[in-house]
């Protein structure tokens, strides 16, 4: 694994990028290869810094790098923070050379990272762990917020860190600002629900770009409202997905929407509802057998749970009944979501299917958390936390560029690649590492990614 993952980072030219950038620097230690040994190990085998210490001498082979210490790997990730900005840019560029890129539509969200530390642990004037509102569930936790740019091809080309109470809705133009100092020309920007304030929209059309954004249905807004309202055909796109046109307004208050229906998402959304109501109406007739003194807080617990009391109502006497409306209501939006977009020449299929692949993104952050481990986080200095977060998505960078080239998942690859071993041979005249014999498998996979297998002999140590 590790020397597929050299091989790409070589071939992506992640090894000349920073070697260039760190050039006028004077260090008694090869500042690449540790920033590559920690990649690696993030996408391998997620460990400590203590515990990288072991893995590179005995686990792994690293070309050019047989031995780390850990104070040594702490100084790499200050190093790499001081030139983040340019390694960005520059490993956008290279990548999207490379693997040729399709830019048009870049994916953009967001997701929260905790840390195992109580929140009255954090030091004074702490800035970036802060309390927020979690995606990881956990809102009793200190957090960072951290945004991801995606390609159509699931390519994570840019990462961003920001305080754990940042709301979505604050960070579009921080993000627009800085993809448009890489110039990539016309770009659809395409983001979720929690983006799409009328502020934010009308940014993201700044220098010709455009966007494709998620609508709350729920919201309330009058061209929503009508949006929802408006009748007409759906048009199949796939198999499970069908979508309309719905033009709202005239001349300058003129906006573009598409309205998506998924029939098996709706009959899914719909027999879990039918669960809710079975198991509520079962709660409401046992409130009639209860004593007063209990029957108050069944009544409470009730009106506050989380999947029924939006459907209940409360009649004047204090008896609770289900809300006919309210499940009316529900099923209009059963398996649907609706979009709106600024340009208009897209197709309707080009703006369902490209919102819909904004599941790139939610992918991402999937392998951010559980294959390379991004949390939970125990760094305490700001910076690290930082240079992990980079750490991490060049990790996901190696892996994504590994399954695009594939067609393959990583947990696959990683498996497959770590069953090639080197094994030492020794005897009184002295010793020779040897790999061991690739299978069709494994060969077929360094084929593919266009790397030469590892050599049959690694070593030869004569005592002679």
């Amino acid at each position: 694994g590790a020397w597929t993952l050299n091989g790409l980072w070589h071939k992506l030219g992640l090894d000349e990028i920073l070697k260039e950038l760190l050039t006028n620097r004077n260090h008694e230690t090869d500042i690449e290869r540790l920033i590559f040994s920690m990649v690696a190990n993030r996408a391998l085998a997620p460990a400590s810094k203590l515990a990288m210490e072991d893995w590179v001498r005995d686990d792994v082979v690293i070309p050019g790098l047989e031995k780390v210490a850990s104070h040594q790997l702490y100084r790499a990730m200050d190093v790499l923070l001081e030139v983040r900005d340019a390694l960005e840019e520059q490993v956008y560029y290279s990548v999207a050379n490379l693997l040729n890129l399709e830019v048009d539509l870049i994916y953009f969200d967001t997701t929260s990272s905790y840390f195992e530390v109580e929140p009255h642990e954090a030091p004074d004037g702490e800035h970036l762990r802060r309390l927020g509102y979690s995606k990881d569930h956990r809102p009793d936790l200190l957090q960072v917020v951290i945004g991801l740019a995606v390609t159509r091809e699931g390519i994570p080309i840019r990462c961003w860190v920001w305080p754990g109470n940042t709301a979505d809705v604050n960070v579009v133009r921080e993000v627009k600002k800085d993809l448009n100092g890489w110039k990539l020309g016309r770009v659809i920007s395409v983001v979720d629900r929690g983006f799409s304030s009328e502020d934010n929209l009308r940014y993201l059309q700044r220098a010709g770009g455009h966007y494709i954004a998620g609508e709350r249905m729920r919201s309330g807004k009058p061209e929503t409202e009508e949006a929802l309202a408006r009748k007409g055909r759906y048009h199949t796109i796939r198999d499970n997905l069908k979508a309309k046109e719905i033009i709202v307004g005239d001349g300058e208050a003129r906006k573009r929407f598409v309205l998506v229906y998924n029939p098996q998402e709706a009959e899914k959304e719909r027999k879990h509802r039918e669960t809710i109501i079975e198991g509520l109406t079962q709660e409401l007739e046992s409130l009639k057998q209860l004593p007063d003194k209990q029957h108050t807080k069944a009544v409470c617990d009730l009106r506050s749970h989380k999947f029924y009391g939006r459907y209940l109502r409360q009649l004047k006497d204090g008896r609770l009944k289900l809300n006919k409306q309210a499940i009316r209501d529900a099923e209009r939006y059963d398996g649907k979501y609706l979009i709106r977009t600024s340009d208009d020449t897209l197709s309707v299929e080009d703006i369902a299917l490209g919102y819909k692949q904004l599941i790139q993104v939610a992918s991402s952050f999937r392998e951010l958390k559980s294959t390379l481990t991004l949390r939970p986080m125990y760094h305490r200095l700001e910076d690290r936390i930082q240079s992990h977060i980079l750490l991490n998505w060049l990790a996901l960078l190696l892996i994504r560029v590994a399954e695009f080239e594939t067609k393959q998942t990583w947990r696959n690859l990683r498996k497959t690649l770590e069953q090639i071993h080197l094994v030492r041979y020794s005897s009184k005249n002295g010793s020779f590492d040897q790999r061991t014999e690739l299978t069709n498998e494994q060969r077929q996979i360094l084929d593919t990614l266009g790397l030469k297998a590892p050599s049959r002999i690694f070593d030869i140590q004569s005592k002679a």
